[in-house]
């Protein structure tokens, strides 16, 4: 038989706690609780960034958290994801909101988490979330590798230094103009820079970001982001493995694509106690890498497991918004993009744990 009343009557009162309303098994139960373990051993720094009087402030551990929304479902917008979370009951419980608590304005939301996040507050949170991973990566054999962040910036920004493109009709007309990093900037973000990462392709105001992946699972054991030009990738490179190395005792070895193949880079990584597995690029010319390290069966599993560094920029760009890069700064890049990597460690050291159980 049809029912027919279709009025809704509201309720006074709702007698079902927040946390019975999210499912026992979904993927945010375990995500939170490692998050939530890595905020309780920042709440000390979190102190060191906040007055002593004062009115209180959004709690950080909720500003993270809600940064973590942000990334994990793809939300362009400050602005969309209060949106979200002012409506959807299982962001208000990842976030610490209650049903009755109000949301936070877009712009006291962007505020607090501009003041709050940093370079070094960024790469604390990752440190700490890759400590979470104890057991799940490997300690020896790691790959390299960089990927091109658009940067917030149209071409028509990119103009003259000395201000020879002012006027009305500054940056509308470009073409066959010899433009370069050297002779000009962009207005809008004047560190990105002019760059393409291969030949054939068209050159864009960008970041580099970088990345050192363990080679076990594909977890990120180090992240940086830079300017983009021809010796950033190298550069990024030996200093995450330089940090890497206060670390490690024994030797490790670090893979990496034909970019990498220069004299300068694979000597700096011998006196680094770390073996360069880096692809020869023989093309009219002379590879560092010799047979003294191809001939190694090592060498060819490290050139195998390669593509574990391409997974984490796919996700990042693909879901975690770094494709075209919403802030503009070095700075920001940086810590957004160091976060990015936090937030992938993050959703997979759950996964991995459960397999091993």
């Amino acid at each position: 038989m049809r029912g027919n009343d279709d009025q809704q009557q509201p309720e006074m009162f709702s007698y079902v706690a927040l946390e019975k309303r999210v499912p026992a098994d979904h993927p945010l139960r375990a995500i939170r609780k490692l998050a939530d373990q890595v905020l309780s051993e920042m709440s000390g720094e979190f102190d060191g960034l906040y007055a002593a009087i004062g009115r209180p402030s959004v709690p950080p551990e909720r500003l993270f958290r809600a940064l973590l929304l942000q990334v994990f479902y793809s939300i362009r917008s400050e602005r969309m994801l209060m949106e979200q979370m002012d409506y959807n009951l299982l962001f208000r419980w990842f976030t610490g909101l209650e049903i009755d608590d109000a949301v936070w304005d877009h712009a006291v939301y962007s505020k607090n988490r501009d003041r709050l996040l940093n370079q070094e507050v960024a790469q604390s949170f990752f440190e700490r979330v890759k400590t979470q991973a104890a057991g799940l990566m490997s300690d020896e054999h790691f790959t390299v590798d960089g990927t091109l962040i658009e940067a917030w910036a149209s071409h028509k920004s990119f103009q003259k230094k000395d201000g020879g493109d002012a006027g009305p009709t500054a940056g509308r007309d470009f073409h066959g103009e010899k433009r370069s990093n050297e002779t000009h900037e962009s207005k809008t973000d004047p560190d990105a820079r002019l760059y393409k990462k291969s030949y054939g392709q068209e050159a864009k105001l960008a970041y580099l970001g970088h990345t050192l992946v363990e080679n076990r699972n594909g977890l990120i054991a180090a992240a940086t982001a830079t300017q983009a030009n021809g010796t950033a990738e190298r550069n990024a490179a030996i200093l995450m493995v330089t940090g890497l190395r206060k670390s490690k005792r024994r030797r490790i070895t670090v893979g990496a694509d034909k970019a990498y193949d220069s004299k300068d880079f694979v000597a700096t990584m011998r006196e680094l106690q770390a073996t360069p597995h880096v692809i020869q690029n023989n093309t009219n010319r002379r590879s560092a890498i010799d047979q003294r390290t191809t001939r190694h069966a090592g060498y060819a599993i490290s050139v195998s497991k390669r593509w574990l560094v391409e997974k984490p920029f796919g996700w990042l760009k693909r879901v975690g918004g770094l494709r075209k890069v919403k802030l503009r700064g070095l700075a920001n890049v940086e810590w957004l993009f160091v976060f990015g990597c936090a937030a992938y460690n993050l959703l997979r050291i759950p996964k991995l744990k459960a397999q091993r159980a």
